[in-house]
């Protein structure tokens, strides 16, 4: 199996944080944590057209993930099959050595369970054969999910059809 990728189309997200909240909703998460988001840039000018600009962010999955080695318990881990890095709620202890580990911010606190949560790519769904919530909740298709070698291809692919228009 591979490393997956998750990557947005920047042109096509309207800033409707329709990813912020069915991740929410799929991981039945209070007011607070945000495991994926999206950070509005602008309104910039565009000719004589005021554009915004919404990106996308959610945890890297990084090769050498610095939240993984500083979690005392092990909560913290990163499946070898796929490279999703993930919290094991039940051997959190919510130190929050991890989230102040993390120069991009990606692990969040939980207020009601007290314990460290993140993006875990949806595992239970990728497991199961099926898209992430962002990605499949996402109302203009702007977020995509595939393996890693596939993402450059699948990136190019769209391109060429934006541009053949």
């Amino acid at each position: 199996m591979s490393r997956y990728i998750l990557h947005q189309d920047i042109d096509r997200c309207i800033g409707c944080y329709s990813c912020e909240i069915h991740c929410k909703a799929n991981k039945n998460l209070p007011e607070g944590p945000r495991l994926c988001r999206i950070y509005p840039k602008g309104p910039q000018w565009v000719g004589a057209v005021p554009r915004m600009a919404f990106a996308f962010m959610a945890c890297f999955h990084c090769e050498h993930p610095w939240c993984v080695p500083v979690c005392p318990t092990q909560a913290m881990q990163k499946r070898a099959a796929d490279g999703v890095v993930f919290v094991d709620a039940d051997k959190c202890i919510g130190c929050k050595l991890c989230i102040h580990a993390c120069p991009w911010g990606v692990p969040q606190w939980n207020p009601v369970t007290r314990k460290a949560v993140k993006c875990d790519l949806c595992m239970d769904r990728i497991d199961r054969g099926l898209q992430p919530a962002c990605v499949a909740k996402c109302i203009t298709g702007c977020i995509h999910f595939e393996p890693e070698e596939r993402a450059t291809e699948g990136i190019r692919l769209r391109y060429r059809q934006m541009t053949s228009v």
